[in-house]
C-alpha cells in the first residue's frame, strides 16, 4: 500500500536561516577540507578491495570493509540488510579483430556488455553498421540475418550536460542486442558510451527480451569506432570475436547501513552504491558516492549534531545490473512501516559539486531554492527540478510525496572514465571529492532542519 505521508512537505512556510546555520555549514566544510577522511577511504576501497561487480568475491569483501569502517565511527546503529542480487561473470578476457578486403587486421579495444552471453568460441561474420536503434528497426530480416550489427551512435558533443548525451545513446547499449537478435543478427557491437575519442572500451548493463534469442553484445573504444567507420567506407569488414561470459543463479548480498538516531521516527536516507563494474576500480562510479556518504555522516557526528529526524546512510548493492539494493531497500522500508521523508544520492562521480537536482513537486523545488543564498558562499548554485538517483528512486513507489535529491557535479569528464578500465583512484581529485562530501553533509543538515 502506498503511503501518502507528510502533506506538510507541500505546505511549508518560508524558512529563515540564521548566522548559526551559516556557521555550522562552515564547520562542515572546514572538517571535510582540513580533517577529511573521504579520500583515504576511497583509496582503501579502490586499492584494497578493487572493482566490485555484484556476486563477486570483491563485492563480498566490500561489504565486510564498509561494515567494519562504519562501526569504527561508533554511529548509533550499523547493520547489514540482506538482499538477493544477480551474478554475471565476464570470464576470460574478451578478444576481437577486424579484417578488411586488403587483408589488414586490427585487434580491438573491447569489453563485453554486462549480462551478455558468450560467443561459444571464436565467432566470425560481416559487420553491418547502423547509427542507432531506430535505424536498425527499419532494416529487414534479410538485410541483417547472419551479420554482426554495429551500432555507431556517438555522443552529441554540443550537449553541455554530458548526462543528456549519455541518455540519448543509452538505447544502443540497453536494447541493441534484442533489436538485432529479432532480425537474425548473430552478435552486436556498439560504439562506447563515452565523451572522448580514446582507446578505452566502456561496459555497462544491457538486457534481453524474453522472446528473442540471446546474442553476444560488446562495446568497442571510440578510437576503434572511428577506425572501423573509415574501413567500412572502403568496403566489407569482418569481425572475429570471442567472449566467455556466463550468467549464474542469484546470490545473497547486502546493503550496508549506518544511522544516527533522531528525535522522531521520520527518516532521511542518503547514499551511493557499493558495487561497480568489474573493470577499473569503480572510483568515480560509485566509490566516490560511497566516500561522500560515509564522510557526511562522520562529519555530522564529529560536530555533535543532534538531528530532528533519523539520519541513515545506505551503501546500496547492485545498482549497476539490477538495482536490487534500491528496490529491496524500498520494499523493506514499506513492509516495516518506516516513515521516509527525504532521500539524497551521490552517483555522478567525485567531481566538483555544483548543487542538487530535485525530484519532487514545484513546491519542493522552491523549498530547496530557499537555500541558494546560504549555499552560494560554498559555490553551490544549481537547485532545479531533475533526477534523484537510481538507488533511491524505488522509494517513490511507496512514498510518493517524499523529496529526493541528486548531487549535481561538473559532468564534463565523467564519461572519460565511466564503466571503463580508466575509472581508477588516481583519476579522482582529492579536493573536489572533499567538497562533494561537505555538500552532501550540508544538504542533509538543511533537510533535517526544514522538513
Amino acid at each position: 500500500m502506498k503511503k501518502l505521508l507528510f502533506p506538510l512537505l507541500l505546505l511549508f512556510s518560508i524558512q529563515s536561516f540564521t548566522q548559526t546555520d551559516s556557521t555550522f555549514i562552515r564547520k562542515i566544510y572546514d572538517e571535510a577540507l582540513e580533517n577529511g577522511e573521504s579520500y583515504q577511504n576511497l583509496k582503501n576501497l579502490c586499492k584494497d578491495i578493487g572493482a566490485r561487480i555484484t556476486g563477486s568475491a570483491e563485492a563480498e569483501m566490500a561489504v565486510k570493509w564498509s561494515e567494519k569502517l562504519l562501526k569504527s565511527y561508533n554511529f548509533d546503529k550499523v547493520y547489514l540488510q540482506e538482499i538477493k542480487v544477480p551474478h554475471w561473470e565476464r570470464g576470460t578476457k574478451e578478444a576481437a579483430w577486424i579484417t578488411n578486403t586488403k587483408g589488414e587486421i586490427i585487434k580491438l579495444d573491447i569489453l563485453a556488455l554486462g549480462g551478455s552471453v558468450g560467443t561459444d568460441g571464436l565467432l566470425e561474420a560481416e559487420i553491418l553498421m547502423v547509427e542507432d536503434i531506430e535505424s536498425l528497426k527499419k532494416l529487414t530480416h534479410q538485410q541483417v540475418e547472419g551479420k554482426i550489427v554495429y551500432l555507431n551512435k556517438a555522443f552529441n558533443q554540443k550537449e553541455i550536460n554530458t548526462f543528456r548525451a549519455y541518455g540519448a545513446c543509452y538505447p544502443i547499449r540497453g536494447n541493441g542486442a534484442s533489436e538485432a537478435g529479432k532480425l537474425g543478427a548473430i552478435a552486436v557491437i556498439i560504439r562506447s558510451l563515452a565523451s572522448p575519442t580514446d582507446n578505452f572500451a566502456h561496459t555497462g548493463t544491457m538486457h534481453y527480451d524474453d522472446d528473442v534469442k540471446k546474442i553476444p553484445a560488446a562495446a568497442i573504444s571510440t578510437q576503434h569506432a572511428e577506425l572501423l567507420n573509415e574501413w567500412l567506407k572502403n568496403g566489407k569488414v569482418n569481425l572475429n570475436i570471442e567472449m566467455d561470459c556466463s550468467i549464474y543463479p542469484d546470490v545473497t548480498s547486502y546493503n550496508v547501513i549506518a544511522e544516527i538516531t533522531g528525535k522522531d521516527a521520520q527518516i532521511i536516507t542518503w547514499g551511493g552504491h557499493l558495487d561497480s563494474w568489474d573493470v577499473g576500480e569503480g572510483a568515480h562510479d560509485d566509490g566516490a558516492g560511497v566516500a561522500h556518504s560515509i564522510e557526511a555522516l562522520r562529519i555530522l557526528k564529529k560536530l555533535n549534531y543532534q538531528p530532528q529526524h533519523t539520519l541513515r546512510c545506505v551503501l546500496f548493492m547492485n545498482e549497476e545490473n539490477g538495482n536490487m539494493g534500491g528496490k529491496s531497500y524500498a520494499k523493506i522500508a514499506s513492509e516495516k512501516n518506516e516513515k521516509h521523508i527525504c532521500a539524497i544520492e551521490s552517483d555522478r562521480g567525485g567531481f566538483l559539486p555544483l548543487g542538487f537536482d530535485i525530484s519532487g513537486t514545484s513546491e519542493q523545488v522552491a523549498l530547496v531554492n530557499q537555500y541558494a543564498n546560504l549555499l552560494a558562499n560554498f559555490e553551490l548554485y544549481r537547485f532545479r527540478k531533475g533526477y534523484g538517483g537510481v538507488d533511491i528512486g524505488p522509494l517513490k513507489e511507496f512514498y510518493p510525496e517524499m523529496i529526493q535529491l541528486g548531487m549535481a557535479i561538473n559532468s564534463q569528464q565523467y564519461f572519460d572514465y565511466h564503466h571503463s578500465h580508466n575509472d581508477v583512484f588516481e583519476n579522482v581529485n582529492k579536493r573536489e571529492l572533499e567538497l562533494g562530501a561537505a555538500a552532501m553533509a550540508a544538504m542533509i543538515y538543511l533537510m533535517d532542519k526544514t522538513l
